[in-house]
């Protein structure tokens, strides 16, 4: 099949976990034969005299990269106004591309490429899928108060009540997408995210160096990587590492990633007194963080939000026993007693106990992770996802589309109203 993609992020320009999704989709479904184009940005802050609009082959998919306009704006601060200058290249590059190629079906990944997916997919009268990775909603616990919450709420309805047919990570993401934009649960397909663990290796000095590094006098050693973002729960876990340290003297947390909470969990560290304990590393390149992952006593993900949990399936790949929030996808890829341990997200309390399990019976934790492991090559395979992802593609068919109005915002909590 002919396949064109729109994703606001693909290497190197990756923010989360959805970029590194779509390579890895993109990629797959090349080697199966498929014929895909991936439509994506440069990096944020450039223009077409430093980053032209550029076409290029990289293993085996077409990339379509755009330019960024002149206009000054600035995603941290004119997202909506970003996003839709965003959309407005993509467009004109794939209209361009349109003139000599036409796509048998259309994917969007997220909100962000909704103008452009539906326009373009109209313009080349193929059926167009949707994946949603998250949501406005989930992100702020089903509080929509402010402008820009409802902007991006009403864009992700739009892109829900537009498609052709849907397509989420976990089964928790359907039951979320299905209430917050009234669509069918049945029409929408549960594709899980992959991983692939030949990436996920290190050589044992590597491993042996990064333990001395970050727990020198042999101290138990907590791992949390990802977004520094409140929705991630690090501060869940700052806040529970003096319990921790009652039970586990000298314990250690590494903190690696990067976000708009940096600031605020290293004053939360100050304030509980454990800021010589947390080590703020900021982003890890890929054999960095492996090396750190696999040199951790556990890995902790205490996430309150949580559409799936890939950084899940990369702690397992390195080996590093897990304890995870039970919040959306994560509950399907952790699963507690078996593959890691769990408590209720936003649970300070459950979380220093389940840490302090892993601790204090590190021959269970070990078997716990081999499991994890285990499962990795049949239930998260990228091979079997881009075949299912691909049989999407095929049965989905345009369907007859109403006008839509504008959705209703709730006043309330969107996920009880």
């Amino acid at each position: 099949m002919r396949v064109l993609m729109l994703s606001w992020e693909y290497p190197p320009v990756v923010v989360g976990g959805l970029g590194r999704h779509v390579h890895a989709l993109a990629k797959h479904l090349a080697e199966q034969g498929h014929e895909v184009v991936v439509l994506c940005r440069h990096e944020a802050g450039t223009d077409a005299l430093t980053h032209p609009t550029a076409w290029s082959v990289h293993e085996g998919v077409r990339l379509v990269r755009v330019a960024e306009d002149p206009t000054h704006l600035v995603f941290e601060k004119d997202l909506v106004a970003w996003t839709l200058a965003m959309g407005h290249a993509m467009i004109r590059a794939g209209l361009g591309l349109l003139r000599r190629w036409r796509p048998d079906v259309v994917h969007a990944h997220d909100w962000l490429v909704t103008h452009p997916a539906i326009a373009l997919a109209e313009q080349a009268g193929a059926p167009l899928v949707a994946t949603f990775h998250a949501t406005e909603a989930g992100r702020h616990s089903g509080w929509l108060a402010q402008p820009l919450n409802q902007q991006i709420h009403s864009v992700e309805w739009w892109l829900a009540n537009r498609a052709d047919a849907l397509i989420t990570c976990s089964a928790a993401m359907r039951a979320e997408v299905a209430h917050l934009f009234e669509v069918d649960p049945d029409g929408i397909a549960v594709i899980h995210n992959g991983i692939e663990p030949r990436r996920w290796r290190v050589p044992a000095e590597t491993v042996r160096q990064t333990r001395k590094r970050h727990s020198p006098h042999g101290e138990p050693l907590i791992v949390f990587f990802g977004r520094l973002e409140w929705e991630k729960g690090v501060h869940d876990l700052i806040t529970a590492l003096p319990r921790i340290r009652r039970t586990h003297p000298g314990a250690r947390l590494v903190v690696a990633g990067r976000g708009r909470q940096a600031a605020t969990l290293l004053a939360l560290a100050r304030k509980h007194r454990v800021v010589r304990s947390v080590e703020f590393v900021g982003h890890l390149p890929d054999r960095e963080l492996v090396a750190c992952l696999a040199a951790a006593d556990v890995v902790v993900l205490p996430s309150r939000y949580e559409p799936f949990g890939i950084v899940a399936l990369e702690a397992a790949a390195a080996g590093a026993p897990l304890v995870a929030a039970a919040t959306g996808g994560l509950g399907e890829v952790v699963i507690d007693g078996e593959t890691g341990l769990s408590f209720a997200p936003g649970d300070a309390a459950g979380l220093a106990g389940a840490v302090r399990a892993v601790l204090d019976d590190p021959v269970a934790a070990d078997r716990r992770a081999r499991r994890a492991k285990s499962r990795l090559a049949e239930d998260f395979n990228w091979t079997t996802i881009a075949a299912e992802t691909a049989e999407v593609y095929r049965r989905t068919e345009i369907r007859e589309h109403e006008p839509l109005g504008r959705p209703k915002i709730a006043s309330g909590n969107a996920f009880t109203a």
